[in-house]
């Protein structure tokens, strides 16, 4: 079974850097686990819907850094 069989998706390197967490400008990482871009810098993790990152605060899942 592929990635894709499982609903698991990449997301491609190119886009994720030039990307950057819109509240502190700091890169983000691929969370391949939860499909969702985050920030540390911020304790964010923004989503990602349909292929598409939601790059907005509001939208974001608020984590935990240990």
């Amino acid at each position: 079974m592929s990635d894709t069989d499982k609903g698991e998706r990449h997301i491609d390197p190119k886009l994720l850097e030039i990307l950057v967490c819109p509240l502190t400008k700091a890169p983000l990482t691929f969370n391949k686990k939860t499909q969702e871009l985050v920030s540390d810098q911020a304790g964010l993790a923004y989503p990602i819907r349909n292929g598409v990152p939601i790059m907005l605060v509001d939208e974001a899942r608020k984590i935990i850094n240990n």
